[in-house]
């Protein structure tokens, strides 16, 4: 049962599949500290953490990196790709190098999959096409566009039907560019927050540890309602979950850090950023 006389920790989900295994034996309702969830997309998880309506929350990387100065990320926990990510997805009807200076639709999903097409277009592959923001639907886009960005699972759909287009995984591309993995989802926390209820916390970071664990042991559920709410096979979704990863260790926080940094050499971000954890000082504050 929840403490009482606590502040309630209204705590941010993010819709698309890729975050599931972390989400899907979370539940509020099993926390010792008073907690609700709310289920949205990213640009609206995005907005409520840096508006202060979300205590903590799933969030595009680009956005923490927006409000840094107000947050702190939970340790261990993203969503991050070593190599492609199979669902951050730039569809054409012509290679590459023949629309990098096109025109491209950009899905209004998420900052984070947007600021890294515009990193490798003008840095990685020299291009400097024009764009606009779009309803992710992939042929509007490509009636408008000589390409479109789609993400999170309305690009797993439409890379089920592309066989007559050309598709570049982002993820593929910025680990054949740079070398590093891309972290395109973070775990963040408002500093005061963390400063007001560093029990509440502590516990929540601990349940969602605890849920990614579970789910990695044995993806069979997960897969399970993935094929029954968005389709596909369940060997696609086996490869899906096991490629990615949801931790945020050393070589993640790396890449995260270098995608933050040619952001602001784009004029992206206003400053440079560099990612800073939240640790558990409680035990600590508890023995002084």
């Amino acid at each position: 049962m929840p403490t009482p006389d606590t502040k309630t920790i209204t705590i941010g989900k993010i819709k698309y599949t890729n975050a599931w295994p972390i989400f899907h034996y979370f539940n509020p309702s099993g926390l010792l500290h008073s907690a609700e969830m709310v289920s949205k997309v990213p640009a609206e998880l995005n907005q409520g953490m840096l508006n202060g309506s979300l205590d903590i929350s799933a969030m595009s990387s680009f956005a923490y990196a927006s409000g840094a100065e107000e947050m702190l990320l939970l340790p261990d926990l993203s969503v991050s790709a070593d190599g492609p990510v199979q669902s951050i997805l730039l569809f054409s009807r012509k290679p590459l190098d023949e629309i990098k200076n096109g025109t491209i639709a950009l899905t209004n999903t998420s900052a984070t999959s947007v600021n890294l097409l515009k990193i490798l277009m003008q840095k990685a592959w020299e291009g400097q096409p024009s764009y606009f923001d779009c309803e992710p639907d992939l042929d509007l886009m490509l009636e408008q566009a000589d390409a479109g960005l789609l993400i999170g699972d309305h690009a797993i759909k439409a890379s089920w039907r592309s066989e007559d287009l050309y598709v570049t995984d982002l993820g593929e591309e910025w680990k054949r560019w740079t070398g590093y993995s891309m972290t395109f989802a973070v775990w963040a926390v408002r500093r005061a927050v963390a400063a007001q209820n560093p029990a509440a916390v502590a516990e929540i970071a601990s349940a969602f540890r605890a849920s990614k664990q579970r789910s990695l042991s044995d993806l069979t559920p997960v897969i399970s309602e993935a094929c029954e709410e968005i389709g596909g096979l369940r060997d696609y979704w086996e490869r899906y979950f096991t490629n990615l990863c949801y931790d945020f260790g050393e070589k993640q926080q790396q890449g995260l850090e270098l995608y933050f940094q040619y952001a602001h050499e784009l004029g992206l971000l206003d400053r440079r950023v560099k990612p800073l954890l939240w640790s558990d000082n409680t035990l600590t504050r508890v023995k002084e």
